[in-house]
């Protein structure tokens, strides 16, 4: 089957989830490449702030499908989404919808001199984008909208 006709066999929920996750990816990467963080930063919330962690913040349907989508459509955009663009994207969703959430940054010596960075997003004790390898990160800034 074609990707225009997995695509058309996906629900209409799906379809717009994906669509939106696009968006959102496009948008990111966009702000990405032509604006210096420090403008990009006010944007995903307060500084060194974080989310509540409890469960229940969230329909966990809804974290899912987010998830999913950000990940899907990331892997089929004619653009690099990595994972700083994936926490961006998912986090402009989860605000959408009156969701909190906190984007993480790390970063981690790979070799002698050469640092890794990586972004990932929590809402609740999920995380739902950027999971793999960041356990191996020390982070060192968090974006969030509620304070503790």
């Amino acid at each position: 089957m074609s990707r225009l006709g997995k695509f058309l066999a996906l629900s209409a929920s799906e379809r717009g989830s994906l669509l939106e996750a696009a968006f959102w990816l496009g948008i990111a990467r966009l702000a990405i490449l032509i604006l210096p963080f420090r403008r990009i930063a006010p944007v995903l919330g307060r500084h060194m702030a974080t989310s509540p962690e409890e469960s229940g913040m969230a329909p966990v349907a809804l974290l899912d499908r987010i998830s999913w989508a950000v990940a899907t459509a990331s892997r089929h955009l004619p653009w690099d989404c990595r994972c700083l663009a994936q926490a961006i994207a998912g986090k402009a969703m989860l605000k959408r919808r009156g969701v909190s959430s906190t984007l993480y940054l790390g970063l981690a010596k790979e070799g002698e001199a050469q640092l890794q960075a990586h972004a990932w997003l929590r809402c609740g004790e999920r995380i739902l984008t950027g999971r793999r390898g960041m356990a191996g990160f020390t982070i060192i800034a968090t974006f969030a909208e509620d304070g503790k």
